[in-house]
């Protein structure tokens, strides 16, 4: 059976919305924090918690979140999430002082987390297997243009009307598309042997808090690691949480292999292509966001560029990404996963590689032709791991593998931050001038990474399951008696 058409639009506006206002929420916080700091009489630690607070909780909850959307329906976790990120939003807008901000800078995240897995669950369920690929690439399209404009919008929206209208700019979104999910019907499970089990132990509650714990502590410790300037925890208290961290994802796995529905499943974690596209996120997203750590100092404190100029100085990269998406399921089609995201790797290392030779003198065009490998590559990388990932999971598994989708793309930016300040403590001579340092070449091998990873990526686009279970060919094969289908037909 398909879906009709406007269920499929009403299923895509709100995959794309939800993690365009995500992405946007994220860049114009940061334009508008000195501003909170200012306003709110608040030290520079208590503003920094405004977004670790977030990022810890999200990442600690994204496949926990993930698993709650394959028990009890994307559409409706995605509603409660886009619902209740809309509601946090506009008390922030209200709070009267630095500990309201971040109590509800927590609630927002874990809203955050309910949101982000089922954009992808939701487009799991809806769309077949060989159109699903161009949603993606939608959605990935409307991050990078929110992520673009995040800081030209912040900025003018502070400028304007102060801190406080920057998150007034979310509300109106999230609460219509809250609503819209929740108005539609929720897609049936495929068949009877894909509907997970019921009672509180398939949620597996002690794999959600190891999970959460293990999660958690890796961001708090990436992300409050010690920063050029004095900000940041200090080594020691570092070093401990990333200990902690260790630890419990060492209890966590033993856990999962003793669990009776684990929070991870086995035929999924199992799967080659879903480990090499969760690997190719990890790298790609690692080095990107660490060069662009180390570009943004390079670009103000070096060059002495103003905010403004900065951003445009890096914009081609947003350009790449909006106008590369949707190149990428074609992409895809002609030359198979494997193969593309083999390029995208090639195309980031070498932006990379491009950037570490700039001197104090460098002009805006070799920043500028940089920035646009960056966001070819990138761009490229990720629809295709992402499409790989989505795709090769069980649907009944969908919401999982996008909690995990997510938490590679929380996780690497984090890593290649922490890495990028290692490197210019150990290395100070250089600072951040990009050829007289070791920090830029470092994050090319993070980026080069990605290419092993692409090259365990499926070399077709598709794949179809015979009567006997086995895969073969490039095209879904028919469906099993009892199966119902909720794919979309065009219109």
């Amino acid at each position: 059976m398909t879906a009709p058409a406007p269920r499929c639009a009403s299923t895509l506006a709100c995959s794309v919305i939800g993690a365009a206002v995500v992405a946007l929420d994220g860049t114009v916080l940061t334009v508008a924090q000195p501003a909170l700091q200012r306003d709110l009489h608040a030290g520079v630690g208590q503003v920094q918690w405004t977004s670790t607070a977030y990022l810890v909780t999200v990442a600690s909850l994204l496949v926990f979140a993930g698993r709650l959307g394959d028990r009890y329906g994307h559409r409706r976790v995605f509603a409660v999430g886009a619902l209740g990120f809309a509601a946090a939003s506009a008390g922030i807008a209200l709070a009267p002082g630095i500990g309201t901000v971040i109590a509800l800078r927590v609630l927002q995240g874990v809203c955050g987390a309910l949101l982000q897995p089922a954009t992808l669950g939701m487009l799991r369920t809806a769309f077949p297997p060989e159109r699903l690929a161009t949603p993606i690439a939608v959605r990935t399209a409307a991050i990078g243009l929110a992520a673009a404009a995040g800081p030209l919008l912040g900025g003018a929206l502070v400028s304007a009307y102060g801190w406080r209208a920057v998150f007034l700019l979310g509300v109106p979104p999230t609460l219509a598309i809250g609503l819209l999910a929740l108005a539609g019907p929720e897609p049936r499970a495929g068949s009877a042997g894909q509907r997970p089990s019921t009672g509180i132990a398939a949620l597996d509650p002690l794999g959600a808090l190891l999970i959460a714990a293990t999660l958690g502590l890796l961001v708090h410790g990436l992300v409050d690691a010690p920063r050029p300037g004095g900000t940041g925890t200090g080594t020691g208290t570092t070093v401990l949480v990333l200990a902690a961290a260790l630890a419990a994802g060492a209890v966590l796995v033993r856990h999962e292999r003793r669990a009776p529905h684990p929070l991870l499943p086995p035929e999924l974690m199992r799967s080659v292509p879903v480990r090499a596209g969760l690997a190719v996120l990890l790298a790609a997203s690692a080095a990107l966001f660490g060069t662009l750590f180390v570009a943004t100092y390079f670009l103000q404190d070096v060059q002495g560029l103003d905010p403004l100029d900065c951003a445009l100085r890096v914009l081609p990269l947003a350009v790449l990404m909006v106008l590369g998406a949707p190149l990428c399921p074609a992409l895809q089609r002609r030359f198979g996963p494997r193969r593309t995201a083999a390029v995208g790797a090639v195309l980031l290392t070498l932006g990379v590689l491009l950037l570490s030779r700039l001197d104090a003198t460098a002009s805006a065009a070799s920043v500028g032709t940089g920035s646009a490998l960056l966001g070819a590559g990138f761009v490229t990388l990720m629809v295709t791991a992402t499409s790989v990932v989505v795709h090769r999971a069980p649907e009944a598994h969908a919401g999982v593998a996008g909690g995990l989708q997510q938490t590679a793309m929380n996780i690497g930016p984090a890593l290649g931050v922490a890495t990028s300040t290692l490197l210019v403590a150990l290395v100070p001579d250089g600072g951040f001038v990009p050829d007289r340092g070791v920090v830029l070449p470092a994050l090319a091998a993070v980026a080069a990474l990605a290419l092993p990873a692409a090259l365990a990526l499926p070399d077709t686009a598709h794949h179809r399951v015979n009567q006997r279970g086995k895969r073969g060919g490039t095209r879904p094969g028919p469906a099993t008696p009892g199966t119902r289908r909720r794919f979309c037909v065009r219109s």
